[in-house]
C-alpha cells in the first residue's frame, strides 16, 4: 500500500496563511517557483481558468464583445502618453532593456494591463460614428511587480486574467455598458464560484488612475478580509483625449469617443478556494471542478470482479458528468476517501458488495459530508439535485457569512471593534477625501466601495458634515 500522503496540519481559522498553502498545494492546484509571486498552475486549477473563459466569452459575445489580442511588450513612449496612468503603476512596471547584449534604444515594459498599446490602435481604427461602439476584450498574462506579501492566486506578480476596452460615441452609452460588464462579472461569481459580492463604486482615492469612476465587486474572506473581485472602469474622455481617439458624429464634427475598460482575473479562484474550503481539504462548486462525480468501489478479493463491473456500469451512466472512476487497487477504500476529499471533488460515490445486492449506490456530498443511500435506478436525477444543491449551499452559506458580517456603525470607537473582530464596518460617509485618511489610520481599515443602491441619511460619520454615500470599510488584501 502507498498510503503516505498526509492531510492538512492546519486548521483554516487557526492559521489562515498555513492552511491556503497547504489547500493549494495538496489539492494539486499550484506550485510555488523560483520566481517569487509567479506560480505554476496546475491543470486541476487551469481547467477552473478554462471554464470561466467558456462561461465569460458566451456572456461577452451576446453584448457585442469580440476577442483580439495585443502585445505582451508595450514601448515606454505609448505609457508615457497617459502620464496619470503610468504612474500609478511606475513602481510595478518591470522593463525590458536588452537583447543579448545589445541595449534597446528604448525600454519596453512587459504589460501591466494593455490601455496604451491597445488605444494607440484604437485611434487607426475608430474616424467616423459608424465604426462605434467598438468592443474588444483580450485574455492574456500580467505582470506587476508587486512588493506586498505574495498569497497564490490571491496577489501575484503575474497572473491571468480579462481585460475589455469598449469605446462609444456618448457619455451614456458608457455608464450603461461600465454597470452591465458589473452585471456580468457579479452573475459569473454567482453562477460559477458560488461567490456573494457588494457591488459598489470604488472611492477617488481607491478608483483606477485615470478613471471617472470605477465600480468593484468586493467580498469577505473568513479571516476577516476584504478582497477585490473584479472591477469595471468608466475611462470618460480621459485616455481618448491623450490618445487622439476621436470620430466624426453624425453632424460631421469632431468628437472623442467615451471609453471604459475591464478586469476579471485568476484571483477570483484564490477566492473561491479561501471561500469554501475547510480542514480536510478543497471545497470546490460543481460548476468550476473538473471532476464532479469520483466513483470509488469497495474491493475484496472475493467480490471484487463484480463490483469493479458495475463500478464501469455507473461511470457509463453518469457520462454526462466529468466522473472519474478511482479502481486503483494498492490504496484502500478509506484513503482514497480522504485523498478525494482534500482535492474537493463534489460528489462520492461507494459502491461494495452489500450494495450491489442491494442494487444500491452509497453518495457522499463533499460539502456537508452528508451520507445518502441511492438506489441505482434513481442515481442519475439524484446526482443532478444533488450537483445543484451543492451550489446552492455553498452560495447560500457565504451570502449569509457576508451579510452576518456588515455592521451598521455610528462611531469611531464602535467602528474600531467592528474591523477589529473581521467584519465591514457600514456608514455614512461625505466621500471627502481627508475624512477616509482619518478613518483608515484610526481604525487600520480601508474602503472597499460605495452602494450603489443605499441613499445616504443624515450626516457623515467622521466630519459631521452632510453624508453623499452608504459605503463599506474593512481590513482588505
Amino acid at each position: 500500500m502507498k498510503e503516505s500522503k498526509e492531510g492538512l496540519t492546519f486548521k483554516k481559522d487557526k492559521d489562515f496563511s498555513e492552511w491556503y498553502s497547504q489547500v493549494i498545494q495538496k489539492a494539486e492546484l499550484a506550485e510555488y517557483t523560483n520566481v517569487s509571486g509567479c506560480i505554476v498552475f496546475r491543470p486541476r486549477a487551469y481547467y477552473i481558468w478554462e471554464t470561466v473563459q467558456s462561461y465569460m466569452n458566451n456572456e461577452f459575445k451576446k453584448i457585442g464583445v469580440r476577442n483580439a489580442y495585443f502585445p505582451l511588450l508595450i514601448p515606454e513612449s505609448l505609457l508615457k502618453k497617459e502620464k496619470e496612468n503610468f504612474q500609478g503603476f511606475n513602481p510595478e512596471v518591470a522593463w525590458v532593456t536588452k537583447t543579448g547584449d545589445s541595449e534597446l534604444n528604448e525600454r519596453l515594459a512587459i504589460r501591466p494591463t494593455s490601455e496604451t498599446i491597445m488605444y494607440d490602435h484604437y485611434k487607426k481604427w475608430i474616424h467616423s460614428w459608424k465604426d462605434l461602439p467598438l468592443k474588444i476584450n483580450q485574455w492574456n498574462n500580467i505582470l506587476r511587480w508587486e512588493f506586498k506579501h505574495s498569497v497564490p492566486f490571491l496577489r501575484t506578480r503575474e497572473f491571468l486574467w480579462q481585460e475589455g476596452h469598449n469605446a462609444f460615441s456618448s457619455e451614456q452609452e458608457v455608464q450603461k455598458d461600465t454597470l452591465l460588464i458589473l452585471d456580468v462579472y457579479e452573475k459569473t461569481l454567482k453562477e460559477l464560484y458560488a461567490i456573494p459580492a457588494l457591488k459598489g463604486r470604488k472611492s477617488e482615492k481607491e478608483k483606477f488612475a485615470g478613471a471617472v469612476y470605477t465600480l468593484s465587486l468586493e467580498t469577505l474572506l473568513s479571516n476577516g478580509k476584504a478582497i477585490q473581485c473584479c472591477t469595471s472602469h468608466n475611462l470618460g474622455q480621459n485616455f481618448s483625449r491623450a490618445f487622439d481617439i476621436n470620430f466624426l458624429d453624425k453632424n460631421e464634427k469632431k468628437q472623442y469617443v467615451w471609453q471604459n475598460s475591464w478586469g476579471f482575473s485568476t484571483r477570483t479562484i484564490g477566492i473561491m478556494i479561501a471561500m469554501h474550503s475547510d480542514d480536510l481539504g478543497l471545497v470546490v462548486p460543481p460548476m468550476v471542478a473538473e471532476t464532479q462525480i469520483v466513483i470509488v468501489p469497495i474491493l475484496f478479493d472475493e467480490s471484487k470482479g463484480k463490483v469493479l463491473k458495475k463500478a464501469n456500469e455507473l461511470f457509463k451512466l453518469l457520462k454526462n458528468y466529468r466522473v472519474y472512476l478511482d479502481s486503483r487497487e494498492d490504496y484502500s477504500a478509506g484513503w482514497k476517501f480522504n485523498e478525494h476529499e482534500l482535492k474537493g471533488i463534489p460528489i462520492r460515490i461507494e459502491i461494495g458488495p452489500k450494495d450491489l445486492a442491494k442494487n444500491q449506490v452509497v453518495l457522499v456530498r463533499r460539502d456537508t459530508l452528508k451520507k445518502e443511500i441511492v438506489k441505482i435506478k434513481d442515481l442519475n436525477k439524484k446526482v443532478e439535485k444533488t450537483l445543484q444543491d451543492i451550489h446552492n449551499n455553498l452560495y447560500n452559506k457565504a451570502r449569509k457569512f457576508l451579510d452576518d458580517s456588515i455592521v451598521n456603525v455610528k462611531n469611531i470607537n464602535d467602528m474600531k471593534k467592528v474591523i477589529g473582530k473581521g467584519k465591514i464596518a457600514k456608514l455614512n460617509w461625505c466621500l471627502g477625501n481627508k475624512c477616509e485618511d482619518i478613518l483608515k489610520e484610526k481604525t487600520e481599515s480601508k474602503s472597499l466601495n460605495i452602494s450603489l443602491t443605499e441613499k445616504a441619511k443624515g450626516k457623515c460619520f467622521a466630519c459631521g458634515n452632510k453624508a453623499n454615500g452608504v459605503a463599506f470599510f474593512g481590513k482588505s488584501y
